[in-house]
């Protein structure tokens, strides 16, 4: 009888030694996919900033293109009303036409 209450001993502990162990094996694995997905979180959310920083940029530039064209045709169209008054000039006043470098008629 003694032999086998050694026996069954022996079977216990080693019964719990082998369920301890998967349990400090799972309780690593668990932590480690925790580990995971906090940074797989954190990089999604770094991401999902990043794609807003790069909206936000590309919505100013928009902008400031937008705002650069309108003053862009302003000027040209100054520039035009300014060539048209020194024609005029000019026809009379060949003299300016000279200055700006341009051959009289």
């Amino acid at each position: 009888m003694l032999a086998s209450k050694s026996v069954a001993e022996s079977n216990n502990d080693n019964l719990i030694g082998f369920i301890a162990s998967t349990v400090e094996t799972i309780r690593d694995e668990v932590t480690m996919i925790r580990g995971e997905m906090v940074t797989k979180t954190t990089f999604e959310a770094t991401t999902t900033a990043i794609r807003g920083d790069i909206e936000q940029v590309h919505l100013r530039l928009d902008s400031i293109e937008h705002g650069m064209s309108s003053r862009f045709e302003h000027v040209e169209g100054e520039l035009s009303r300014l060539r048209s008054a020194v024609y005029l000039l000019g026809k009379d006043r060949p003299e300016v036409l000279r200055l700006l470098g341009q051959a009289s008629a």
